[in-house]
This record gives C-alpha cells, sequence and structure tokens, in this order.
C-alpha cells in the first residue's frame, strides 16, 4: 500500500497509509483529502466503477470507503447526483502543526557541486543585465558566431589572464552550456580524431566518465597518492581528464612535478589534457594555483564555469582551446545551444565592471567561515575525524575510522542529511582504496541553514 494512488478526474494525489488493507487505505486517503480542505466541499467524485478502474481495485471496495465515509458526513449520496463532498466548514490544519517530512527527502544537503543558491547576487546582475540589453546591438539577437558572444569571450580573456594565468585570446574561447556540454563537444572531436582512450583520474564524478563513455571512448583511471594523480602514468592514452588546481574530491593540489610531467607527456605523444578549472577562485590558506594551460596552450584545453562562482542554473561554460581544435570544436557545437545571448551578455558586463570579483571576494569569505565552523565543530564533537582538503574549494573530505563510512553515511540518510561517502566518486577500475571518508559540501546550504547541517552532521559522526 506504499504506492501513491493517482486521482481520478479531480487530479488528487491520494497516499492511502497501508494499515488495515484496501478498504481502509482508501478510506483514510479520502477522510484526510476532504479534510485538509483539497477536496472540497461540493467536489463530486468519480462513480465506483469509475474509481476502481482508475486504482485496479475491486468495485465493492470503493463502494464500502465511499459508505464509510457517508455515514461518517464527510461526503454525501443523493439519487441521480453522484457522490460529493458533504458540504461543511472544515478546519483547515494548523500551520504550527508538525509536518512530517517526505521519505527519502533530505532536510540537509552536504553533497558537493552547488554553490549556496540563495547568495546569488540578483540586484547586481539585474543592473549588469539591463546596462547589457541597452548596449546590445542588434545582431547580438541573431544566431551569431558559434564560439559565443564577442563581449563574452573578451571579459573573460582579460579575467583569466589575470585571475587564474590562463592564456586566453577572445578568438581562442568558446562559450558552452556548462561544463558537461563542453566535454559532449570535446568527447565527439577526439572520437571522430581517432582517440580511443582517456585517462582520468581515481576519483571524481561518475556523470563525466560516462559522457566519455557515451562519445565511444574509454575511461582508464590513474594511481592516486598523497601527491595527487600520477600522471606518470600515462601510456597509450589519447587525452587526459585532470582537475589540478584542486582535486575532486580529495582537495589536493597536483604536485608541480606532475604538472610538468603531464605537460611533457602531451607534447611528447600529440596527447590533448583536459583541465577542469571548476572552483579556481576560491582558496584560503594558500595561494591560488595557477592553469596549468599557462605552461602549454597548445596542448591543455581550460575548461572554467560559472556553475560554482554565480549558479549551475546558469548553464554558462567557456573552454580556452588550442588553434587546431577551434574549428572542429566550434562546428561540433553547431548552432543549437541553449547558451542563452542575453546571458551571455549580462555575465560579460558582470565581470568587465567588477561586480564578478567583488561577488567572488565575498564568497570567498562567507565559505571560509563555513569550513572553519566544520572543522571547529569536528575539533569539539568528533577529534578522531580529521578534515582534508581543506585549503581550497566548497567541499571537505573528512577522514573516518576504518570500516565506518558506509554506517555513517546510512545513518545520516536516517537523520535527513544528504551527503556521499568517499568511495561513491572512486572509479569502478581504480585500485581498492581502504581509506574512509566523506565528501562534505559546506558551500551548498544557506546561510540560515548551516549551523542545521553541521549540527546534523556531527550527531552521526563516530
Amino acid at each position: 500500500m506504499g504506492k501513491p494512488w493517482a486521482a481520478f478526474g479531480v487530479d488528487l494525489h491520494l497516499e492511502p497509509s497501508g494499515a488495515g488493507g484496501l478498504r481502509r487505505g482508501l478510506t483514510d486517503a479520502l477522510r484526510d483529502a476532504v479534510r485538509s480542505g483539497r477536496l472540497a466541499p461540493g467536489t463530486r467524485l468519480p462513480s465506483s466503477r469509475t474509481l476502481a478502474a482508475d486504482l485496479g481495485i475491486a468495485r465493492n471496495t470503493v463502494a464500502e470507503a465511499y459508505g464509510d465515509l457517508v455515514a461518517e458526513g464527510w461526503l454525501t449520496a443523493r439519487q441521480g447526483s453522484g457522490t460529493r463532498v458533504a458540504e461543511r466548514a472544515v478546519v483547515p490544519p494548523s500551520e504550527t502543526a508538525p509536518r512530517h517530512r517526505a521519505p527519502g527527502r533530505p532536510t540537509h544537503n552536504l553533497v558537493p557541486g552547488t554553490p549556496d543558491l540563495a547568495s546569488f547576487p540578483r540586484a547586481e546582475w539585474l543592473k549588469a543585465a539591463r546596462r547589457a540589453l541597452t548596449a546590445a546591438p542588434s545582431q547580438a539577437f541573431g544566431y551569431g558566431d558559434p564560439r559565443g558572444r564577442p563581449e563574452l569571450r573578451t571579459a573573460l580573456a582579460g579575467y583569466l589572464s589575470r585571475a587564474r594565468g590562463v592564456r586566453a585570446d577572445p578568438d581562442g574561447i568558446l562559450v558552452c552550456s556548462g561544463f558537461s556540454y563542453g566535454l559532449r563537444i570535446l568527447g565527439a572531436v577526439l572520437r571522430a580524431r581517432g582517440v580511443r582512450t582517456v585517462a582520468v583520474e581515481s576519483y571524481g564524478l561518475e556523470f563525466h566518465w560516462n559522457l566519455l563513455t557515451t562519445a565511444g571512448l574509454a575511461t582508464r583511471p590513474l594511481p592516486y597518492d598523497e601527491l595527487g594523480t600520477d600522471t606518470r602514468e600515462l601510456t597509450d592514452a589519447g587525452a587526459v581528464l585532470l582537475t589540478p588546481a584542486h582535486q575532486f574530491p580529495m582537495g589536493t593540489a597536483l604536485h608541480p612535478d606532475r604538472r610538468a610531467a603531464v605537460v611533457d607527456w602531451a607534447r611528447r605523444t600529440g596527447g590533448l589534457v583536459l583541465e577542469d578549472d571548476y572552483d579556481g577562485e576560491f582558496r584560503y590558506d594558500r595561494q591560488p594555483v595557477g592553469a596549468l594551460q599557462g605552461l602549454d596552450p597548445d596542448h591543455v584545453v581550460y575548461l572554467g564555469t560559472a556553475s560554482k562562482s554565480l549558479a549551475p542554473g546558469l548553464r554558462l561554460a567557456w573552454m580556452v582551446l588550442p588553434p587546431s581544435l577551434m574549428e572542429e570544436c566550434a562546428a561540433a557545437k553547431g548552432r543549437v545551444d541553449n547558451c542563452g545571448v542575453l546571458d551571455q551578455l549580462t555575465l560579460a558586463e558582470f565581470i568587465t565592471s567588477g561586480a564578478y570579483d567583488r561577488h567572488v571576494r565575498s564568497a570567498r569569505l562567507r565559505y571560509r567561515r563555513r569550513r572553519d565552523a566544520l572543522v571547529a565543530a569536528l575539533a569539539a564533537r568528533a577529534p578522531e575525524v580529521r578534515a582534508t582538503g581543506i585549503a581550497a574549494g566548497l567541499h571537505a573530505v573528512l577522514r573516518l575510522p576504518p570500516g565506518t563510512e558506509r554506517s555513517v553515511v546510512q545513518a545520516a540518510a536516517w537523520q535527513g542529511l544528504a551527503l556521499h561517502g568517499l568511495s561513491f566518486y572512486r572509479h569502478e577500475r581504480a585500485a581498492a582504496d581502504p581509506l574512509d571518508a566523506l565528501v562534505v559540501g559546506y558551500g551548498t546550504p544557506s546561510d540560515h541553514s548551516w549551523a542545521g547541517a553541521l549540527e546534523a552532521l556531527c550527531r552521526v559522526l563516530p
């Protein structure tokens, strides 16, 4: 009886309790619908035959449920008028009454990957949109250049050079609808070039690996140790996907020797490095690690996004491409893209006006405070749990006692806390790792809910 029951002509969603059989479940669900006001007085219900057919149950069961509710005064039944909701005053439930949380719906979300959406700079974004729209030439609203609006590409070239050490020219930037869309484009181009295998990190996002697999490319994980991903193990791969500035999810920066090794490999073999700089703006206890692309723009594709710095719903990302790739990637992207012109123009204005830098600085301070609160709470309430990978980014890795990861994740689910263990991010072909840990995203909760999320986390830690 746990399944939802679709409604019957009045589009009513019923959730019978399941106790006492079909008749009682249907009776309780209908009574609750009337009591709560979802079925208004005078509403005509379907015939017992129709409702029974819709629900796939016996007609007698529906007729008996109707009869029970008529006897209780919730429904009326008259010859020629059918069964209707009784005309009676319905007292709505008190707003202060406790509300039951829907099963499986978390109260707090500590899954990494999303910033604090409540802090999106709406007022500044609206001002930038108005200025951009006023200044935009009429031809901006046509199909235009598949690489993206020149205003945004120019703004990005200046910003990425200044803030991330990227060697960028506006003509070498391709704007796309999110990182995943860019990875799809690169997957198609690599496959067309004859690449069959892309090396990836042992820890990362399965969704990204699946995008490459869908493009016809095999993924092969590289070993990982205290110096980061071991790029010395690159052999026959035609490309490698890395998060060198802040490995996701482990949180380490790729060691300088391995940064040099991957560039040497690309030069020697003609391979391509795909650099995912997903949260390069956020660092706290160390100097920013510059983009790997700055070491060799001819062999590294730099991929950036507004998903962490602003919001994923903008669907704005960019690739800084080697000259040899631009024509193929622009063709693979085509003229059909969900990357709206107005949002591109607005982001360009947002960057050039200085609003983007101001927002990033403000967000950096806010996330650092959350990180510090997390570290302090662990020291006070779970001293056996150590936070690592916290010098930058929007998440932390919490090292757990051996053999406890699975039970902690299960306990978190019971507490209404969404979070993942480290094993969730391990490539299926990666070497077995005995490390038990949680990956905690402290960027997702809003400011007002962060304390509650942190309290719920501490309750489930060993």
